[in-house]
């Protein structure tokens, strides 16, 4: 078992998702896969940007994902988001995957992070201009 090391930042933007890491999520070695976390990121990201976008924004690019610690079976996985850039049709997310210990202290660790790219897309599946804020 990999020794737990907390990472003394906080994370940065909005929570975003939660959810709890099962054994079904899990290798025969008790460690989450990754194209889980992935996609809770990606789930993560996904909402903040239709919110962002009024709309639709499918994925278009993941950037800079490196995993610093495992996730195990009943750990709390808690995604976090901000948004760092906006451009006419896509909106660029720093997703942060952070957990709290199954059966540990209330310490959050940070177990990945990367950038998500999405694009809004209109009903006739083009891409349209993202919204100004507001």
């Amino acid at each position: 078992m990999t020794e737990s090391i907390e990472i003394s930042s906080a994370p940065r933007g909005r929570l975003s998702t939660r959810a709890i890491a099962m054994p079904a999520d899990t290798n025969p070695f008790g460690h989450v896969f990754g194209g889980w976390l992935l996609s809770q990121m990606d789930l993560a990201g996904g909402t903040h940007a239709y919110r962002r976008a009024k709309g639709h924004c499918p994925t278009v690019a993941v950037e800079g994902m490196e995993f610093h610690q495992p996730v195990y079976v009943g750990d709390e996985v808690s995604c976090y988001t901000e948004i760092t850039r906006v451009g006419r049709t896509s909106i660029a997310i720093q997703v942060q995957a952070w957990v709290r210990r199954h059966g540990g202290s209330d310490a959050l660790v940070k177990v990945t992070s990367a950038t998500f790219t999405y694009v809004a897309i209109g009903p006739d599946g083009k891409k349209r201009q993202v919204p100004p804020e507001g």
